[in-house]
């Protein structure tokens, strides 16, 4: 799109090409004005409606650019074309199914544009896009509907168009669009948007050095590292305590079968130990000689009921030992979140 010529570009992309300038456009306008004076002159040049016609501007073309839908027209007469109104009741009446039709030229508030039929495929060429926009068959009629609704004024273009090298291609290929193209002035707004938040960030880096970000994730990487090096630590003690506790139950285990009992919840010296290893061995020998000889090998009640005793001081210190790591674990894991929230 070049300033307000969208006319110009409506009909070079339905012809597809530079077939018209905005000098020749001019022209024509230019003489459909003379054909609309010459017809108000008829009724008198001293007339009050010849003066007021006059006096107003020229509603074929204007400064900016634009051009009415008789510029157009004429314009497409020079190809054998012709324009027929789409939302007439005439043509209603003739119930002819959109996909049917070769092209058409649509205008909005002074903005004109065209959606064409190019090989086996609609396009919609609208100036205002950054490229064409493919439109499905399915979707062309309800296209159409929406921009009825929206006060579009749709013209159905009749006769033949001129051969064109995209309508040759199309036909023989079919495309597809991965990607809808936007408006022209939208996509220069998210442009302008990029380079203000672009400047934005390079204000703030150059008002901080840079460094006060940079300072604040080092800190928070810094953190990081020493909260995983303490989790790592603290993995490699309670495997280390876990080999402990399972050594000192296996020796636990041959304490049971080879000591001598020991009282439930006492600790006892090596001294205490060898006692009462003595006394239990004498024990034994007195009942031994009470047998009679019959039963050399009968072992006294008294000596089981020990043994069953022994085993389960042994079984209790045990728990407690286990008890007592546990707490341990416990103690640290309590430590380590404690320091992990500071």
């Amino acid at each position: 799109q070049e300033g307000s010529l969208c006319a110009q570009h409506c009909l070079n992309n339905l012809l597809q090409g530079e077939y018209f300038s905005p000098v020749e456009l001019s022209s024509i306008a230019h003489q459909l004005d003379e054909e609309e004076r010459m017809r108000m002159a008829e009724g008198g040049v001293t007339s009050e409606d010849y003066r007021t016609f006059l006096q107003q501007p020229s509603g074929n073309m204007d400064d900016s650019g634009f051009f009415s839908i008789q510029v157009i027209s004429n314009a497409l007469k020079v190809w054998g074309l012709e324009l027929i109104l789409f939302n007439s009741p005439e043509y209603q009446r003739l119930r002819i199914d959109p996909i049917n039709e070769r092209s058409f030229i649509c205008n909005y508030k002074e903005h004109w544009f065209t959606v064409r039929k190019l090989g086996k495929q609609w396009f919609n060429l609208n100036s205002l896009l950054t490229g064409p926009e493919l439109i499905s068959d399915t979707y062309l009629a309800l296209f159409l509907a929406q921009l009825q609704q929206e006060g579009y004024s749709i013209f159905v273009v009749k006769g033949d168009l001129p051969d064109c090298e995209a309508d040759q291609l199309l036909q023989m290929i079919r495309v597809q669009q991965m990607h809808r193209p936007k408006l022209i002035g939208e996509e220069l707004a998210q442009l302008k948007e990029q380079r203000v938040q672009k400047t934005d960030l390079e204000r703030v880096l150059e008002a901080n050095d840079g460094s006060g970000m940079l300072d604040e994730d080092e800190e928070d990487l810094q953190r990081a590292l020493a909260l995983s090096r303490q989790e790592i630590d603290l993995e490699d003690e309670e495997a280390d305590l876990r080999r402990a506790i399972q050594l000192s139950m296996q020796g636990t285990s041959r304490n049971i079968c080879q000591d001598t009992p020991q009282t439930s919840g006492t600790h006892l010296t090596s001294e205490e130990l060898r006692k009462r290893r003595e006394a239990y061995f004498e024990k034994q020998q007195q009942q031994q000689q009470q047998d009679p000889p019959g039963h050399p090998c009968e072992k006294p009640n008294t000596s089981s009921g020990a043994l069953d005793s022994d085993l389960g001081d042994a079984m209790s210190e045990e728990d407690m030992l286990q008890a007592a790591v546990t707490m341990s674990l416990e103690t640290v894991r309590s430590n380590f979140k404690t320091e992990g929230k500071k």
